[in-house]
C-alpha cells in the first residue's frame, strides 16, 4: 500500500497542466509535473499505479515513489523548483613531502623510538 498519495486540488492540477502543455522550462520539471498528474487519485485524476507511470515517462518507479513523497512533505513549489547547486569539494591529493611524512610515521618503530631512514628511489 502506498504511503504517499497524491491527491491534487482543481487549482494544482490546472496550473499542472498549463505548465506541461506550455513547453517552457526544465526537462526533469515537465516528468515530475507528469508524474503527478498521472499519480492524481482525486477527482478527475487517472490514478495510475506507479509501474505504470514510469514505464510512460521511462523512469524508475523510485524516482515516482521519490517525488509523491516529496509532493506529501513538502509542497507543490518545491516538487518543481530546483535545488540550488552545491559545490562538492574533492579530496587532496598528498604533494611528496606529504607523502614521504605519511610513510614515516606508518613505518615508525611501535615503541616510539625513532621512524626508520626514508630510502627515495628515482
Amino acid at each position: 500500500m502506498k504511503k504517499y498519495i497524491v491527491r491534487l486540488s482543481r487549482q494544482e492540477r490546472k496550473s499542472l497542466k498549463s505548465l506541461v502543455s506550455s513547453g517552457k522550462g526544465p526537462a526533469r520539471m515537465f516528468a515530475r509535473a507528469c508524474s503527478l498528474l498521472k499519480a492524481d487519485v482525486g477527482e478527475g485524476g487517472p490514478g495510475w499505479p506507479d509501474e505504470k507511470i514510469a514505464e510512460a515517462l521511462d523512469v524508475t518507479v523510485q524516482t515516482i515513489e521519490r517525488v509523491r513523497k516529496q509532493l506529501v512533505e513538502e509542497g507543490l513549489e518545491e516538487v518543481l523548483s530546483r535545488r540550488p547547486y552545491v559545490l562538492k569539494l574533492s579530496r587532496k591529493n598528498l604533494d611528496g613531502y606529504a607523502k614521504a611524512h605519511l610513510i614515516a610515521l606508518a613505518c615508525r618503530d611501535p615503541q616510539g623510538i625513532h621512524p626508520p631512514e626514508l630510502a627515495i628511489i628515482g
